[in-house]
C-alpha cells in the first residue's frame, strides 16, 4: 500500500489502529485539531470562540463501524459483463452515464450539437490535484470515469450475490463515480483502500469516506486489511462526513 501517514492528534500516530474507533466518540466531545477531507484544520467554534461539541453521527468513522468484516471472496469469478453494458442510460435522460459524469465534473464544457456528448472540457483532478484538459477527438482517455468502489472489489465483497438489476444500478451510480486522470485510474485498477490511495494526500479522507458510504448503502462488506487502512486514514479526520450515501434513481 502506498503511504498512509496520519495527521491530527498525536495519539493517532502511536496507538494500535484498533483503538482509534473506540476513542473517536470520546474525542468528538473534546476536539483535537481533527482535519477535514481536504486536510485543513477544522474549528467548531463560533464568533464567540466557544468550541461546540462535534457530533459524530453521520461521520465516515462511525459508519465504518456498521460495515461487516469478512474475507474477500474469489468465487464465483468476476466478469465485467455481470454489471451490464458499460455506461448504460439508467436514468433515461437520453445520455449515457459516462457523458453524464463528464458534464457534472468538468468545467468549460462544450457539447456535440444536438447531443449530450461532451467534446471538450477541463478537469481539476481530485486524485492528483492537477488540471487536465479533455478533448474527445484527441485523447479521450486522458479523463476516465472511476468507480470509487471498483466493480471487482464490490464483486469480492458481496456483489457476486446481487441481482443483475442491482449490479447495473451500482455500475452507473453517480455517487460511486468520479471523472479522474486516466493514467491514475489505470494505476488504481480494482484495488481497495489497503492497496491504493490517491496520490493527492489531501483527498484521501474524502476518497475513503465515499468508499465507506457506498459500501454501507449497498450492503457490501470490507475485509480486515481494508478496514485497517480506512481507520488509519480516518484517524487524521475523525469529523469527516460519510459520502456516497445519497439514494439515486
Amino acid at each position: 500500500m502506498r503511504g498512509t501517514a496520519t495527521r491530527g492528534c498525536g495519539w493517532a500516530r502511536t496507538l494500535p489502529v484498533g483503538l482509534v474507533l473506540c476513542l473517536a466518540m470520546c474525542l468528538a466531545a473534546t476536539g483535537c485539531g481533527a482535519l477535514d477531507g481536504a486536510g485543513s484544520s477544522t474549528d467548531a467554534g463560533g464568533a464567540t470562540g466557544r468550541r461546540e461539541q462535534v457530533v459524530t453521527v453521520g461521520t465516515a468513522v462511525a459508519t465504518l463501524q456498521s460495515i461487516p468484516v469478512h474475507p474477500a471472496t474469489a468465487s464465483p469469478r468476476y466478469r465485467r459483463d455481470d454489471f451490464g453494458p458499460a455506461w448504460a442510460d439508467v436514468d433515461d435522460n437520453g445520455c449515457d452515464t459516462r457523458n453524464d459524469i463528464l458534464h457534472r465534473d468538468l468545467t468549460l464544457v462544450t457539447m456535440k450539437r444536438n447531443s449530450c456528448i461532451v467534446l471538450t472540457g477541463e478537469l481539476k483532478d481530485p486524485y492528483t490535484n492537477r488540471t487536465i484538459r479533455f478533448d474527445r477527438s484527441r485523447a479521450a482517455d486522458a479523463v476516465q470515469i472511476d468507480h470509487v468502489v471498483a466493480l471487482a472489489d464490490a464483486w469480492r465483497t458481496g456483489a457476486a450475490f446481487w441481482s443483475p438489476d442491482k449490479r447495473l444500478a451500482f455500475a452507473n451510480d453517480p455517487e460511486n463515480l468520479l471523472a479522474v486522470n486516466g493514467p491514475t485510474n489505470q494505476d488504481k485498477s480494482d484495488d481497495d483502500a489497503s492497496q491504493w490511495l490517491p496520490p493527492n494526500r489531501g483527498y484521501r479522507c474524502r476518497y475513503v469516506a465515499r468508499q465507506i458510504g457506498v459500501k454501507a448503502r449497498y450492503g457490501l462488506w470490507v475485509d480486515a486489511t481494508e478496514r485497517e487502512a480506512m481507520i488509519r486514514i480516518l484517524s487524521g479526520c475523525l469529523t469527516q462526513p460519510v459520502l456516497g450515501t445519497t439514494q439515486t434513481h
